[in-house]
């Protein structure tokens, strides 16, 4: 009988869970004990789009939860158009689990989510890993002028653009993300349709929008919490990272070199030892 032990990131199953009326589809691996470490997702992201350098990674000490939240890949509905839906979203699949207490890693949109889950629901996240984000009221004009400019760009040519900084070092390096995506051969997520592109671009830039010049909401936000960002991250600037950083209570930084928006994949290794300390550490 499999187990999540006997799964990878390219062998999980997509399984699929009633929650309000909706679908969801997700893939579990790894541990089987533990606080589960649930992966929240890029703008128009699926499960497809997680690397597997970094999930498989993080399998080795975590029990890894991937899902496509409401409207997205392979499950069903229709996208909402705020993050505030989104996250009560995330928590009812969640709770549909049967988790009471969990870890989160929060990637761009899925970083603006994982930061509402915890004012939400504070006793039900430990700790948090945010990559490429910003404090909410930060990035609106940056995140519409980088995609602005995709059009006419295959898929590839977008992840290129979005994630990895325009230096050959960094693009090489985004040539082998994108290899690696393509190890899952079977059982993959319908892509990101229009109805997904547009619910998310207005819901990041609404969340980007609401005031809180004296961030009083990252001062709510008390476990510790680890911010990723590269050196130069042209959608959501690093310098918005380190406000993370400065006015949560209780955080780390890592910035990573030579690298923009997909830190986290350019240094996939190295983020994965670093989330599994950061996991581990006591609190």
């Amino acid at each position: 009988m499999s187990t999540t032990e006997t799964y990878t990131h390219e062998t999980a199953p997509t399984q699929y869970i009633p929650v309000n009326g909706v679908q969801f589809a997700y893939r579990t691996f790894g541990k089987a004990d533990g606080l589960p470490l649930i992966f929240l997702q890029h703008f128009t992201g699926t499960m497809d789009n997680w690397d597997p350098l970094v999930t498989n990674g993080l399998a080795e000490t975590h029990r890894i939860v991937l899902f496509d939240n409401v409207g997205v890949g392979n499950t069903s509905g229709e996208t909402p158009t705020t993050v505030a839906q989104m996250t009560r979203d995330a928590y009812d699949f969640i709770q549909a689990l049967g988790f009471e207490r969990v870890d989160v890693l929060g990637f761009s949109l899925g970083n603006f989510i994982a930061q509402q889950l915890i004012l939400d629901h504070p006793t039900l996240v430990r700790r948090v890993i945010l990559a490429g984000g910003a404090p909410v009221g930060q990035g609106a004009d940056e995140f519409k002028f980088v995609t602005s400019n995709l059009g006419g760009k295959s898929p590839k040519d977008i992840l290129l653009y979005l994630f990895f900084a325009a230096t050959p070092s960094s693009q090489q390096q985004g040539e082998a993300f994108i290899q690696r995506l393509q190890s899952r051969v079977v059982d993959h997520d319908i892509p990101s349709t229009v109805q997904v592109f547009q619910a998310q671009y207005r819901a990041i830039v609404d969340w980007c929008n609401i005031p809180d010049p004296e961030f009083t909401r990252l001062a709510q936000i008390t476990q510790p919490a680890l911010v990723v960002q590269g050196s130069n991250d042209t959608m959501f600037p690093t310098s918005q990272s380190v406000l993370l950083f400065q006015h949560l209570p209780n955080a780390q930084l890592s910035l990573y070199p030579d690298s923009s928006h997909g830190s986290l994949f350019q240094h996939a290794r190295l983020f994965a030892e670093q989330v599994r300390y950061f996991l581990q550490a006591e609190d």
